[in-house]
């Protein structure tokens, strides 16, 4: 009997780059980059303006348990350190590097030792590798487990399910090599039973790569699976391979299960085997407004402007560029924001394809509900958001949307579901905080009523 799977959209692939290796820009003028890359605590620089850097150096180092460490991309000299408002809408300390077209690499890029699980959970960490999937958790953190025999399963996630993005899939097909050489770390250092690649089956080759690369391989497998968004999403994927739900609350360690992104595992490879940290992306640039769709690898830092000019700019004029995918990216403000650790892909679109369409009522069809890989219930979730009911939308278990945005895409009334449910979880937290106040103000006046009444008493 097969895994029953969760539910999803069949949104259009438009893989348009899958069958274009990438291609090195030229190295930018100036990088730009953020200590907030990841998620956690922003990295702590160690350089200052007027400083010379080169390729692989250290910028900053992690800071925090759940932080990362930054290196620099190309060779040249700090300009400055600065706070610069990024596309979240936060000033984040950024250094800004005026390049020297050298690209020299620098002395401390030397391949780390590993010999054990600390010595490989440390190279991890050092290596300011970050869930390259989009997320930018810390990879160390993840992998960072009390007791291995909690890992019943290591998915490493080929998925790659959102229209346009190929840079996963080019890295399957041209770093297959890293990728098995990360396997076969998992293998030792962590001591893994099982290994399943998760990829969909629109991208036969990568199976057929990885199902003769593992052919014989004892606890490696690769799962073919149909190509409905979101199949990569964290708890969809553990599902769809395990069949285990990770419950509301829990880590998907609580099911025994592990998930690494495809790109992530090979840069952990190549940084074990070169000393070479994370430094560049490649990056899918496509949309209806880019005039030559294609994959790039990118120095992180670089200008999105630069990586579009490279591209052979725009045919038409760009109404909305994003970082990421359609469905879950991230609007720019402009074109000076920077390609980042977690970017995979920058998308440009003309009026048309950014034109958004006027929400009309509830037909109250369920299709939301039908589609949503979670089973919640976004229509429910709009109403109490409009309402203001914090009480109501913690029962709705808003705080669990994973900001997919299969509600927007099926509903045929075209209502902003997804933006409302990101908007109702910052109520749902005000109402949340409030309760704790207002809870923590009647146990500290019942303490006081007790210790006035003990007094009494003496």
């Amino acid at each position: 009997m097969g895994i029953r799977r969760l539910s999803g959209v069949h949104a259009p692939h438009r893989k348009n780059t899958a069958a274009m290796p990438p291609v090195r820009i030229p190295v930018p003028a100036m990088v730009t980059i953020p200590m907030s890359m990841h998620i956690g605590a922003p990295a702590k620089p160690v350089v200052k303006a007027g400083d010379a850097v080169k390729v692989g150096q250290l910028l900053a180092e992690a800071g925090g348990f759940v932080s990362s460490p930054i290196y620099s991309g190309v060779s040249g000299t700090v300009k400055k350190v600065d706070g610069v408002l990024v596309s979240s809408g936060a000033f984040v300390q950024t250094i800004f590097i005026e390049t020297d077209g050298n690209q020299e690499v620098a002395e401390t890029v030397k391949a780390p030792e590993v010999t054990d699980l600390q010595s490989f959970l440390a190279a991890v960490r050092d290596s300011g590798v970050v869930g390259l999937g989009g997320a930018g958790f810390p990879t160390a953190v993840k992998l960072t487990v009390k007791d291995l025999n909690q890992i019943e399963a290591v998915i490493i996630n080929g998925a790659e399910c959102e229209p346009y993005i190929t840079s996963d899939t080019r890295n399957m097909l041209d770093n297959a090599d890293l990728i098995m050489d990360g396997v076969k770390m998992l293998k030792e250092y962590l001591k893994v039973k099982r290994i399943v690649f998760g990829i969909e089956n629109n991208k036969p080759e990568c199976i057929k790569k990885f199902q003769e690369l593992t052919n014989g391989m004892e606890g490696v497998e690769v799962m073919a699976l149909p190509p409905l968004y979101p199949q990569g999403g964290e708890k969809v994927l553990i599902y769809n391979v395990t069949g285990r739900m990770v419950p509301e609350g829990k880590l998907p360690l609580d099911v025994g299960a592990v998930v690494i992104n495809c790109t992530t595992l090979a840069c952990i490879a190549r940084y074990i085997n070169t000393g070479m940290p994370l430094v560049e992306k490649v990056v899918t640039v496509d949309g209806s407004a880019v005039k030559e769709p294609k994959n790039v690898i990118v120095p992180i830092g670089t200008p999105m402007k630069d990586v579009f000019e490279f591209c052979g700019g725009f045919k038409s004029e760009p109404k909305k560029v994003l970082y990421g995918g359609p469905m879950m990216g991230i609007a720019v403000p402009d074109l000076e924001q920077p390609i980042l650790k977690s970017t995979n892909a920058i998308l440009a679109f003309d009026a048309k394809d950014a034109e958004i369409p006027k929400a009309q009522p509830c037909i109250k069809c369920g299709r939301c509900i039908a589609a949503c890989p979670l089973k919640l219930m976004p229509a429910d979730i709009d109403t109490a958001f409009q309402l203001g009911d914090g009480e109501m939308l913690e029962k709705l278990r808003v705080n669990i949307c994973m900001e997919c945005g299969c509600c927007s895409f099926i509903c045929p009334a075209r209502r902003p579901l997804v933006q409302t449910n990101k908007l109702a979880k910052q109520t749902l937290r005000a109402y949340q905080d409030k309760k704790k106040a207002e809870a923590e103000k009647a146990k500290a006046k019942a303490e006081a009523k007790k210790a006035a009444e003990e007094a009494k008493t003496e």
